[in-house]
């Protein structure tokens, strides 16, 4: 009898779900106890051959594809999840990611957390962090001190279908996992951890100027505030980031100088936020590499970021209606 469901969201990566399932594919629990299914969020035919190639030379455990829920663009993270245990036969939903290795003990030790009323348990996440590494793969490591991210969390199926599960109005992978703990806690949920459920979450390269692209994830911010005032102020960002409204409030008195014909007013303006970037940028540089070309990264991206994160935190306030700074 199958008891553990273990649901994967990826998108175009087949190479990387690859060494999930091979990491799977070795749990030391009895095959026959769980199956894991993959839910393609981009149809894409190279991950459908991967998943049905590997089903078809074994019969346990089960291994099943499901093509995302919208065929002409992913619709998230959220939806395909809610897609996959949904459509699991076990009564406990475990969580991982298509760029994370399991260890071999993860399923047992998590599934043994579940006793009793506990509803959900957070397992371990490791994130290895490289001896010079950058801003990107510095703040890559923050994940590790999350608590139920979906890269490595056990849900019982009966407490997902209480609330209805993820939220699908967060289309990027950003808060919907926060979303749901906080949700499950609204209804009387019970958590508990288990440090013997490991998971590594190995930092995927990414491309210069990357922390730009990243700002849009800044809109859920808005949802979660708008969903969870309290927690997201107590685990979450319990102030706005006023340092970036700092930074831009510079720029609006070099500009009012500008209209007003006052050197004086942008030379002000223009010194202040020379000084403030220039802050904010070592900052950033504090326990990062100092490769030349990383520096320039960090120059460049440092006077874009705090504009950007703003914008795109006000669209999340008006798309979400609420108010959030």
């Amino acid at each position: 009898m199958l008891e553990i469901a273990v649901v994967i969201p990826t998108c175009r990566r087949p190479a990387l779900l690859a060494q999930c399932l091979d990491a799977l594919l070795k749990q030391d629990i009895e095959p026959e106890l769980y199956e894991i299914i993959v839910v393609d969020d981009a149809h894409c035919q190279e991950t459908k051959q991967l998943v049905e190639g590997l089903a078809s030379t074994q019969k346990r455990p089960a291994l099943r594809y499901l093509p995302g829920s919208c065929a002409h663009s992913p619709a998230g993270p959220a939806a395909a999840r809610n897609l996959g245990w949904r459509a699991a036969r076990g009564s406990i939903i475990a969580f991982t990611d298509d760029d994370c290795i399991p260890s071999s003990h993860w399923l047992s030790a998590g599934a043994a957390a579940l006793v009793d009323d506990i509803d959900g348990v957070a397992g371990r996440l490791i994130v290895p962090l490289p001896d010079n590494p950058t801003d990107y793969e510095y703040n890559a490591t923050g994940i590790a001190e999350c608590d139920f991210v979906t890269a490595n969390c056990f849900y019982r199926k009966s407490a997902l279908e209480q609330v209805g599960g993820f939220d699908e109005r967060f289309t990027a992978a950003w808060r919907e996992d926060s979303d749901l703990s906080f949700t499950l806690l609204a209804h009387g949920a019970h958590f508990t951890n288990a440090p013997g459920a490991v998971v590594v979450h190995p930092i995927r390269p990414a491309n210069w100027g990357v922390s730009v692209l990243q700002q849009r994830k800044s809109m859920f911010n808005a949802l979660l505030y708008k969903k969870h005032p309290h927690q997201y102020k107590q685990k979450i960002q319990a102030t706005p980031p006023w340092h970036y409204y700092s930074i831009i409030g510079t720029l609006l008195l070099a500009a009012m100088g500008q209209l007003q014909r006052s050197k004086l007013l942008v030379l002000l303006g223009l010194g202040l936020w020379t000084y403030q970037t220039g802050r904010f940028c070592m900052q950033r540089l504090a326990h990062t590499s100092r490769e030349p070309g990383h520096v320039a990264e960090m120059i460049v991206t440092s006077m874009v970021l705090p504009p950007l994160a703003i914008f795109w935190r006000l669209c999340g306030a008006i798309k979400f209606r609420v108010w959030f700074l």
